[in-house]
């Protein structure tokens, strides 16, 4: 069996997932169709916006799915005409076994975390945000608990002291690529060898750190129950998206929900120069160095405080 010949069916939606996608396709592997979620309106003119994934497969002639609900049986028969050999999951939906069990080599997912660590939707942002120096991603099996099948293959990245989750993000998904391709080539090499995949069971961790889902709310920075160093990883961690907010007073001035985007540790909660935000912490102080006030655009803080009259 070459990769040609390997039928493979890719399940993704947003701009992570697309890297991969097209490292497969360009890299001559045979994708039949694609799986992604139902365009949704967006905007403030409710537009149909299609997810990342469904622009790339459709620039790429690729067939698209898109169901409703992953147990449907149309979109089930749809899925089985397809006859796909192999799976690929790249931050798409939990799965129904009728799905992830259906091809004769199973689905592998890539999850950008050093599993076992970081299970959950929101992986990058959660390592950045716990102060983590390094995270990754891994291949894995997928089985009936989320996030728990066998690994095939993981890779390490550093995280910088000031690196924010968008870099991170983007070098992950760098990164995932060639760990797509490489549990692609080395199932084929199985195939073809007829020796079994060689997979590890996820280590037996006792403190595991989840990554779930973050809404709005989660995004509060608390000011005064936080420390300086937390509060620094918390921003570093939501930034540029979905971005930390604060109610915030500057300058005599009340704001709600303005989104941090970048903050510095300081020494003391006075400021060294005239136009500065500095706000005191459960322990330590920070000063935030970008901004954005609900109506306006995001800038540093000197910009903003210079349209401050």
């Amino acid at each position: 069996m070459t990769k040609k010949d390997l039928r493979i069916v890719y399940m993704g939606t947003p701009e992570f997932a697309v890297a991969s996608l097209q490292a497969l396709v360009e890299g001559g592997y045979n994708v039949v169709a694609v799986v992604t979620m139902p365009d949704k309106p967006a905007g403030r003119g409710h537009q149909i916006q299609y997810s990342d994934v469904k622009k790339y497969a459709l620039s790429a002639g690729l067939p698209v799915l898109q169901p409703e609900k992953l147990k449907d049986e149309a979109f089930i028969e749809q899925l089985r005409s397809y006859e796909a050999d192999l799976q690929i999951v790249v931050a798409f939906r939990m799965l129904p076994e009728v799905v992830w069990a259906m091809p004769r080599l199973g689905t592998f997912n890539l999850h950008a975390s050093l599993l076992p660590q970081y299970r959950g939707a929101a992986p990058i942002n959660w390592a950045v945000i716990n102060g983590e120096k390094e995270t990754g991603a891994t291949t894995f099996m997928l089985k009936h608990e989320i996030d728990t099948g066998n690994m095939i293959l993981q890779e390490r990245i550093e995280i910088g002291e000031d690196e924010n989750v968008g870099s991170v993000h983007d070098r992950l998904m760098a990164m995932g690529t060639g760990l797509v391709t490489r549990t692609v080539d080395l199932i084929i090499e199985c195939e073809n060898s007829g020796k079994p995949l060689p997979t590890t069971p996820q280590p037996e961790i006792d403190e595991l750190r989840p990554a779930p889902k973050i809404f709005k709310e989660d995004c509060q920075i608390h000011f005064e129950q936080m420390t300086a160093q937390e509060v620094k990883n918390f921003v570093r961690g939501l930034s540029p998206y979905p971005a930390a907010w604060a109610n915030l007073t500057i300058n005599g001035k009340h704001f709600d929900g303005v989104k941090v985007y970048a903050v510095e540790i300081v020494e003391s909660q006075k400021s060294k120069v005239e136009r500065d935000i500095i706000v005191l912490c459960k322990e330590g102080a920070v000063r935030i160095l970008e901004l954005q006030v609900p109506g306006k655009k995001r800038m540093d803080t000197k910009a903003f405080l210079n349209g401050l009259h």
